[in-house]
């Protein structure tokens, strides 16, 4: 392989054998060498592929403050998050984790360490991320010997929920945890009960809600859908303590958002809501 671009002494640009631009790493792969030079292979220790080309350029951006140490890190625990997680991660993780953990290390050496407003509801609502998050602290440890609270799992975790939900904008994932947590206080307040948070209701009931949200965070709200009327009005009539939730929920949503919700989300609310109740009643 030929380089293209010296990035530092051990990282360089180049291209893999199919023509692919890839970034190379190797402990003094690029010392004293610039581009057209070969690369000594047997030093190469890690070959980076992105296959979305604005990604791959913000990483060879980022890489130019950030020391290559921080990709690696984040690489390890990326590779334990994807045995370990049952969707597929966004390339953008390799350029927010990495930006995030040169943060967060370089803070925690100046003796700062921030607490994570959403950690609750992160634990509670993203629990499959949160248990990759806390493996992710002993990877740190291990390869920075730093030890970060749980805190830094929360904030870990919000970038793998990140990843699945809103493309890279992690401010649509905090304002959509802040409306499904709030949706489920107004279901909790309403029938005066805790929710099983064990059941495939609840389960079923969170990912509607996430997807409820993020159709807000991104603006994708559908106008001039037909309702079923018949269906509105069977589903009033058999799923009354359910349908008056709903329509709490709308008033939340419209108050809060200024987003209405038609009748056929109230609908699919209604459905979710007895479903997650209906034991507990």
């Amino acid at each position: 392989m030929i380089i293209k671009k010296v990035l530092n002494n051990n990282v360089v640009m180049t291209e893999n054998h199919q023509g692919q631009e890839v970034v190379v790493m190797g402990k003094g792969l690029a010392f004293q060498k610039k581009a057209g030079q070969v690369i000594e292979e047997d030093k190469i220790e890690k070959i980076f592929k992105l296959e979305d080309q604005t990604i791959y350029d913000k990483l060879i951006e980022l890489l130019k403050d950030t020391p290559e140490k921080y990709l690696e890190l984040a690489d390890k625990v990326l590779q334990y998050a994807t045995s370990q997680l049952p969707y597929k991660l966004d390339e953008y993780l390799y350029i927010a984790l990495t930006d995030h953990l040169h943060f967060a290390i370089s803070r925690y050496k100046q003796g700062i360490e921030l607490k994570n407003a959403l950690h609750w509801e992160i634990r509670k609502y993203y629990k499959e991320e949160y248990r990759v998050a806390l493996h992710a602290l002993d990877i740190i440890e291990e390869e920075a010997n730093v030890r970060f609270a749980e805190d830094e799992a929360a904030s870990i975790a919000l970038h793998l929920v990140n990843s699945q939900l809103s493309d890279g904008h992690i401010d649509e994932t905090i304002q959509i945890t802040k409306m499904v947590n709030n949706i489920l206080t107004i279901v909790r307040y309403h029938y005066q009960v805790p929710l099983d948070e064990d059941s495939v209701s609840y389960d079923r009931f969170l990912t509607h809600l996430r997807f409820f949200a993020l159709r807000y965070v991104r603006k994708e709200v559908a106008e001039g859908q037909q309702t079923d009327d018949f269906l509105l009005e069977q589903v009033k009539s058999k799923y009354q303590e359910a349908y008056r939730c709903s329509e709490k929920v709308a008033k939340y949503v419209e108050k809060d958002f200024n987003w209405v919700i038609g009748d056929d989300e109230k609908i699919y609310l209604t459905l979710h809501i007895h479903r997650v109740t209906q034991r507990l009643q």
